[in-house]
């Protein structure tokens, strides 16, 4: 299995990142070795620039239940882009969870939302 593509990448990250990632828990100080720089994901897997394959066992910490680029969200992703994807006020799009939710699984002293 090469890593030599990652390794480069991270010596370039060093330079202009603290630790060479964008996250702590990243940083493979703790465990050795290099870090591995994915490139993409589908599904299960993800791929790092040496074009290893993985088994997405960490799943971004939660977000990704349902596996990388799947269909569906990217679909939404794509229809929710044309009107801005972040705006730092509130807005009503994140309502529609709890919303749902509440509805569905009723809990004695909670209020549904409106």
């Amino acid at each position: 299995m090469s890593t030599e593509t990652s390794a480069q990448l991270f010596e370039r990250a060093n330079v202009v990142t603290p630790g060479g990632v964008n996250s702590p828990v990243r940083a493979f100080h703790s465990v050795g070795g290099t870090p591995r720089f994915m490139v993409k994901g589908a599904g299960a897997y993800l791929w790092d620039a040496d074009g290893n394959r993985y088994v997405d066992l960490v799943s971004s910490w939660g977000p990704m239940i349902l596996g990388h680029a799947h269909p569906q969200v990217v679909q939404a992703v794509r229809e929710a882009a044309v009107n801005g994807l972040s705006f730092g006020t509130p807005t009503a799009v994140p309502m529609a969870t709890p919303r749902r939710i509440s509805h569905q699984l009723p809990m004695p002293g909670v209020s549904a939302v409106a």
